[in-house]
């Protein structure tokens, strides 16, 4: 259900228990699950068929709520294994349909009954596709996701407290997901009937800057035979070498790159002048082409889901990725030491780039591929090369 701007009622019309009020009045009426009361941040899009725990958990998702363009989600309930950080950091959540009840083996409890328990606030019934829309047109909005079981509304405050947001835009979120101690990370790859597994003879030591860091992507460094120590985001150049470390990683993590880079960058400087293999993702990524001089931009509506093709320039291989960003490169920026790796098929953003004259590469995808397409797989593979040599 959609209201205009024009139309702002304090009741919901009738069967409507949720409201999402978007910063120039535009409302979406539905129904309302998971917890009750009101939050606000950047609302996008995600057109994964798969994975909403996932996606939930992501760190880079803090400060936005997330409308799910797959109709049916909810189907395999949720679990304590298929969480990529210890606690959600998205928002809330958009949806079309009503919360399909869980049917799988692996299910521990209901997806409604997850959200409530983290207070995270849900709505159904909405047309996501009009919203998608709406978002592709006009950009990401600021909105306010309200739910209220009694369908009372003060929909002007809602409107305002959306047009008073400031934004993602020069927001650095990224410190309030990292973790806050060094700790060693030795979980790997989930499989059927065993589970995640546990790495024993590690070959190299891989210090992990953490923005924001996904668990798989851990996973991923460590079966392909890595000691992990990660640090937080914060950490001093020479923090990070007392650790003596055989390369360096770089994580996701959400917000404005160029807040970020205020402290990050003058200790990714240092690093690559080191001489040590250095692999980014994502807000990583990002990071490393302001170490190099580049510049960053807020995207349109941004790039989220798990069926977006990027090219491999020096190979012309398409994968099939998973992306979650709002920012990008601006490769014109770029030094001609640092060249494109990867385009996105969309819209010909950068999506990968790497130094001449360093063992330094980054990609804008997520290849530990969590949910999504295992196609970026060998990029961790090809770090753990550069790291023996």
């Amino acid at each position: 259900m959609t209201v205009s701007a024009a139309a702002k009622p304090t009741d919901a019309p009738i069967g409507a228990t949720a409201v999402l009020a978007l910063a120039d009045g535009t409302l979406f009426w539905g129904q309302g699950f998971g917890a009750t009361g009101e939050k606000v941040g950047e609302v996008c899009f995600n057109t994964a068929m798969t994975g909403y725990q996932e996606i939930m958990t992501d760190p880079s998702y803090a400060g936005q709520i997330i409308t799910f363009t797959f109709p049916h989600i909810g189907n395999v309930g949720a679990n304590g294994e298929d969480v990529e950080a210890i606690t959600p950091f998205a928002l809330g959540c958009i949806m079309r349909e009503p919360i399909t009840n869980e049917a799988n083996f692996r299910a521990e409890r209901g997806f409604d009954d997850w959200l409530k328990s983290y207070g995270l606030i849900g709505i159904a019934g909405v047309d996501t596709r009009r919203l998608t829309r709406y978002i592709r047109i006009h950009g990401a909005p600021n909105g306010v996701i309200a739910h209220n079981p009694e369908g009372k509304f003060d929909v002007d405050a809602l409107i305002r407290k959306a047009q008073e947001w400031p934004g993602l835009e020069g927001m650095d979120l990224a410190k309030e997901v990292w973790a806050r101690q060094t700790y060693q990370a030795d979980e790997t790859l989930w499989s059927l009937g065993h589970g995640y597994g546990r790495q024993t003879s590690p070959t190299k030591h891989v210090v992990a800057v953490d923005y924001g860091i996904k668990r798989n992507i851990l996973r991923n460094l460590a079966s392909t035979g890595a000691k992990i120590t990660v640090v937080p985001g914060d950490a001093t150049f020479e923090e990070i070498m007392s650790h003596n470390p055989d390369g360096v990683f770089l994580s996701n993590g959400p917000g404005d790159p160029a807040a970020t880079g205020e402290y990050a960058v003058p200790v990714i400087q240092k690093l690559v002048e080191t001489g040590k293999p250095i692999f980014g993702i994502c807000l990583g990524h990002q990071l490393l082409g302001l170490a190099a001089g580049g510049q960053t931009f807020k995207m349109h509506q941004g790039h989220r889901g798990a069926n977006h093709p990027v090219k491999e320039l020096d190979t012309g291989k398409v994968e099939i990725t998973v992306m979650n960003h709002g920012f990008a490169v601006d490769p014109k920026s770029l030094p001609q030491n640092v060249v494109p790796t990867h385009v996105s098929l969309f819209d010909g953003t950068l999506c990968g780039l790497k130094y001449t004259d360093k063992p330094v590469f980054s990609v804008q995808h997520h290849p530990e591929a969590s949910p999504g397409p295992q196609d970026s797989f060998y990029l961790f593979k090809r770090f753990m090369d550069l790291m023996k040599g």
